[in-house]
């Protein structure tokens, strides 16, 4: 399992310490134990199609959050990262506001149990619908910049705080192919 913190274990074979994808894991204390004591689907989550747009949300761990803000320079707010975030790594740009970016254009609704690294996930932080937005980044886990006085960071979302206020999540939909709506 992913982990928020922790010390980074030696790779456990060679092909582990060839794997940049297991290497900045490791860097970033997400991946703490040996790669053979995780689901191989942790792994392979963080490989699928959206590890891209996975792995350049990790580059901004730790930046600062900043309300309004939509840079690395400055700080992030929740939105100004996602959008940020698929600027990079898609050239989509994402609507300012969380709640707008819930019902974008070019985004279908996905299902709790259908998440895959990637996917946009909303929760109601602020006794309104879609009001806190981050990116889901595989096993039970998501980044974003949570509020003033903290950095971006990755959470679990089995924690009871974001289980009670999940409000959804959504998907970039590739062209020709159709997601659940």
């Amino acid at each position: 399992m992913l982990a928020a913190g922790g010390a980074a274990a030696a790779p456990d074979t060679a092909e582990e310490a060839d794997d940049p994808v297991i290497t900045m894991l490791r860097e970033r204390g997400l991946l703490a134990e040996p790669i053979a004591d995780h689901a191989p689907q942790v792994v392979s989550q963080v490989r699928d199609a959206a590890s891209d747009l996975v792995m350049s949300a990790m580059n901004f761990l730790g930046v600062p959050y900043r309300l309004g803000g939509d840079s690395a320079r400055e700080g992030f707010d929740c939105s100004g990262f996602t959008r940020h975030v698929f600027e990079l790594s898609f050239g989509l740009v994402l609507p300012r506001r969380a709640e707008q970016q819930a019902n974008g254009a070019g985004l279908v609704r996905v299902a709790r149990s259908e998440l895959r690294p990637g996917d946009l996930v909303f929760f109601n932080t602020m006794r309104r619908a879609f009001s806190h937005v981050g990116i889901y980044v595989g096993d039970g886990k998501f980044i974003h910049a949570p509020r003033a006085g903290a950095e971006v960071r990755i959470e679990d979302m089995r924690q009871t705080y974001w289980t009670r206020r999940f409000d959804g999540a959504r998907r970039v939909e590739p062209p020709g192919q159709s997601v659940m709506r």
